[in-house]
């Protein structure tokens, strides 16, 4: 259930900091950017900060997500 949580608010985040970027101010594009560096910082050290979110708010973990 976590992965999923994770994958629909990651792809939420992305298309929201592209409609800001397209249509209120091209500075949102550094939010996707830290999206995009996170997802790999996630990939090297095995821990994700969203992760952590979703697991306090009662999300139960059924293996790594990031």
């Amino acid at each position: 259930m976590l992965k999923a949580y994770f994958r629909v608010v990651v792809g939420a985040m992305v298309l929201l900091s592209v409609v800001l970027t397209a249509y209120v101010n091209p500075n949102w594009m550094w939010f996707t950017i830290f999206i995009g560096v996170n997802l790999i910082q996630s990939a090297f050290t095995k821990w994700c900060l969203l992760e952590t979110i979703l697991q306090k708010l009662g999300i139960k973990k059924e293996g790594a997500s990031c």
